[in-house]
């Protein structure tokens, strides 16, 4: 009988390189070349901005680490105070606005399904919602 070796990598936020999205950075610490089936992110959201956001094909949860902000559906009915240990998820592909508040940088661990290349990059703009 043969015993199967555990294979596994570590990665450290540090070694990667930040990708800019426009209202902050992601660190894309798993991508689709890691073969999981899923990315992980490791996202910052600038302090006081606001991001109009869609991913229409990817789903997206965020669990919030540190920082403060908000979440708001795209018609603005539904609106969600995001604090550490909150998670959101949009499971419809749904058109939101990210908000970080203003005294402090909102850092949330962010999980897309299916996985992200990782060189994905939002256009962010005030009359629509950006996609990827």
């Amino acid at each position: 009988m043969h015993e199967r070796k555990a294979i596994m990598f570590i990665r450290n936020r540090n070694d990667i390189e930040g990708i800019q999205w426009g209202n902050g950075t992601s660190h894309r610490m798993l991508t689709d070349k890691d073969g999981l089936g899923f990315t992980v992110a490791h996202t910052v959201v600038n302090a006081g901005s606001e991001s109009r956001l869609q991913y229409r094909r990817h789903l997206e949860a965020c669990y919030c680490i540190s920082g403060r902000g908000s979440v708001t559906s795209a018609d603005g009915s539904d609106h969600h105070v995001i604090e550490p240990g909150y998670i959101y998820a949009l499971d419809k592909h749904d058109a939101h606005i990210l908000k970080a508040n203003a005294n402090e940088d909102l850092h949330l661990v962010s999980v897309f399904n299916p996985p992200l290349t990782g060189e994905e990059r939002h256009q962010l703009s005030a009359d629509g919602f950006s996609q990827y």
